[in-house]
């Protein structure tokens, strides 16, 4: 299970000055960050800089491809949760159309469970993947979708019957037993039947993995991602893939998808790249993961186009085998002066893989194509929107990473507004240590959080090999964690590496410790703000932080390396010998690449269940109580910039303009109204 993206939606750092109250004031001059704030999420916006100083038709390029990043957006719905779009486009409907009292207490619960769907892209939570309760009456919901006009609601695929649409969509939304979580992972069960997305349909666990284990070759040095952009499911009792391609499942969304990368491709920076959205097309167009493959290679060694961008089946994030992907889609430029920074990590590849202290039969003999680069995002889309990650390494194909390298970027325009949101929230003095800790952070913070994001995508993920015959999907429902933690600790390692002064890349050896203290204070504390108190953790990069954590805590607790300190009632994490905690950063990140090259899923699990995911309730108790009295919301998202082309009087593009005025609520019912590509099936 290669999972490459850092789906992190508040990265380390930013728990420590993200979490701006609903009203804080604008940060760089008129520009509002804040948008929205409801249940445990606050909506912000990103700033696009030096959009206005691109060429022409780069402009263009980014305006057509934002219209393809917005085309997919039914399909990660429909993905999610066979029933999201019913439930999507009939809350849709009441809160454009209901006449009733829209101040009671019951339509503002509506409104902000409306928001949530839009938020988490489906009715389960985008990280816990718990499903949230609706909080307003169900005999309210009754009366209000029965109070408009049916014609506005998606009756199409129920009979035309309001009723029948109620039926099929009220256990669905009220039942807090029926298709409970999005992404199962309990031991035990059955992955795959106790998940609630919409990967599979009527299959076990069993069926699945006995499937795409026959379509397996151990012997293949060039293996397809067998199953990445598919349904699989029975009919007449047989195992069929309903392939989403055009023509295929999900084709009028893929339809227009393809149309915006037709007109993309017409105005592309270079041959090389028009080559790379051909290849897309032809994949979109055919399905076949072999042409899928010949596009990643291609995207892999675009190292001179200004303008970049991912569509497509990428990420299996919300598949617990780690098969089936998400569609997402991010537009972005290339960040020229920040880059520079990533260039120097990423031609010093080899010297950081040579001195990685694990065992040389895991190592790269010779590190191929890593590239790193710093992207401002244009427009985001599907599984990276609202919340967002901010930093991406890919292609995920081992081989292909192996023969011919990985891209990596850090998205610093997304860490800027968190990092501008959050200023003055009270959160570090709540809960860091002493005032040391605070001036490590506030004095070094934002430079180390941006180096372990370069550090964690460009060489973590990219370090590293499978000895031969491992198969890539070994460690199963472990494997995103493993994997993860295998990136995190490769950063932590080095960021304590006397190196990275000696490149300029921070001021002074003493700069890694705010990382450190911040790594240790989420992982093992802080993090629990986004867990129901009684949860266990779900989410793979959760997991990750918590087991690098409890693990370091554990081994170096006899010479007290890391400790839990107690001051007026609170519980704070104290870090007494950095050096040492370095040692155990390496001594774990050895093992976690000895188990992930060995494919030794046992030793991934032992690991995994024993420090990755039970929480200590009364620490989360704690933890919870000191968070809430903040006011601050554990989780952000964004809402997108809106571009809109100026035209001669022939009609052609002689400008692109970009505007942020839009609210979040603005922004998901135009959506719907202009990218709503999918029609409800029942």
């Amino acid at each position: 299970m290669q999972k490459y993206i850092t789906i992190i939606v508040t990265m380390i750092y930013l728990l420590t000055t993200v979490g701006c109250r609903e009203n804080a004031p604008a940060n760089n001059g008129n520009f509002s960050y804040s948008v929205d704030r409801f249940a445990d999420l606050e909506v912000l916006r990103y700033q696009v800089p030096g959009f206005e100083e691109l060429k022409l038709n780069q402009k263009i390029l980014i305006y057509y491809l934002s219209k393809a990043a917005i085309e997919g957006r039914d399909i990660l719905y429909d993905q999610n949760n066979k029933y999201n779009l019913s439930i999507r486009k009939t809350l849709e409907a009441v809160y454009e159309n209901y006449k009733g009292d829209r101040d009671s207490g019951n339509f503002k619960k509506f409104e902000t469970y409306l928001k949530r769907v839009w938020f988490s892209n489906g009715i389960h939570h985008h990280y816990a993947m718990d499903k949230f309760e609706p909080g307003f009456e169900q005999a309210f919901f009754e009366e209000a979708v029965r109070s408009i006009p049916a014609e506005t609601l998606p009756i199409y695929a129920y009979n035309g019957n309001v009723n029948t649409l109620l039926e099929a969509i009220i256990p669905v939304m009220f039942d807090k037993n029926l298709y409970a979580k999005r992404v199962n992972q309990t031991p035990g069960e059955d992955l795959i039947v106790t998940s609630a997305n919409n990967y599979y349909e009527g299959v076990t666990q069993a069926e699945v993995e006995s499937f795409y284990d026959a379509m397996k070759d151990s012997n293949d040095l060039t293996p397809i991602s067998f199953g990445l952009n598919s349904k699989l499911m029975k009919e007449d009792g047989k195992m069929v893939e309903k392939q989403w391609k055009e023509g295929g499942m999900y084709t009028l969304a893929i339809e227009k998808i393809v149309y915006w990368l037709e007109k993309a491709q017409d105005v592309a920076e270079n041959e090389q790249q028009k080559q790379i959205i051909k290849t897309l097309i032809e994949y979109y167009l055919t399905g076949n993961l072999k042409t899928f493959d010949e596009y990643s290679i291609r995207w892999v060694k675009d190292l001179n186009s200004r303008v970049d961008f991912i569509n497509g089946f990428i990420e299996t994030y919300g598949d617990p085998l780690g098969i089936k992907a998400s569609w997402e889609s991010i537009v972005n430029f290339k960040n020229l002066e920040a880059t520079k920074r990533t260039e120097i990590i990423s031609s010093n590849a080899q010297w950081f893989e040579d001195r990685s202290p694990v065992d040389s039969r895991f190592k790269k003999k010779v590190v191929k194509g890593v590239s790193a680069k710093v992207i401002t995002a244009a427009m985001l889309g599907g599984d990276c929107f609202p919340p967002t990650p901010i930093g991406i390494n890919l292609p995920n194909s081992n081989w292909i990473r192996q023969m011919h390298g990985s891209k990596s970027v850090t998205i610093e325009n997304i860490t800027e507004a968190y990092d501008k949101a959050g200023k003055g929230s009270g959160f570090a003095q709540e809960f860091v240590w002493s005032a040391e800790e605070i001036r490590l952070i506030d004095e070094y913070g934002f430079a180390t959080g941006n180096i372990e994001v370069d550090l964690h995508e460009c060489l973590g993920h990219g370090s590293g090999q499978l000895l031969p015959g491992v198969n890539p999907d070994a460690l199963k429902a472990y494997g995103a964690t493993i994997e993860e933690a295998r990136a995190d600790l490769f950063a932590l390692y080095y960021i304590a590496d006397k190196k990275l002064v000696e490149l300029a890349l921070l001021p002074d050896e003493e700069a890694y410790k705010a990382e450190y203290y911040r790594f240790m204070m989420n992982g093992l504390m802080t993090q629990l703000t986004r867990i129901e108190l009684g949860n266990n953790i779900e989410e793979s990069h959760m997991r990750n932080r918590q087991l690098i954590a409890r693990w370091v805590l554990e081994k170096g607790a006899e010479e007290r390396v890391v400790e839990f300190a107690r001051r007026d009632g609170k519980t704070f994490v104290v870090i007494n010998d950095y050096g040492k905690m370095r040692e155990l950063v390496g001594a774990l990140l050895a093992e976690i690449q000895r188990i992930k090259s060995e494919g030794d899923f046992n030793a991934a699990k032992e690991l995994v269940e024993t420090y990755g995911v039970k929480v200590d309730p009364e620490l989360h108790k704690e933890v919870k109580e000191r968070y809430e009295a903040l006011g601050l919301a554990p989780y952000k998202g964004f809402v997108n910039p809106v571009y809109k082309p100026v035209l001669n009087k022939d009609g052609q593009i002689i400008d692109v303009k970009i505007e942020y005025g839009e609210n979040f609520t603005e922004q998901m019912l135009r959506y719907t109204k202009e990218y709503a590509n999918l029609q409800v099936v029942n």
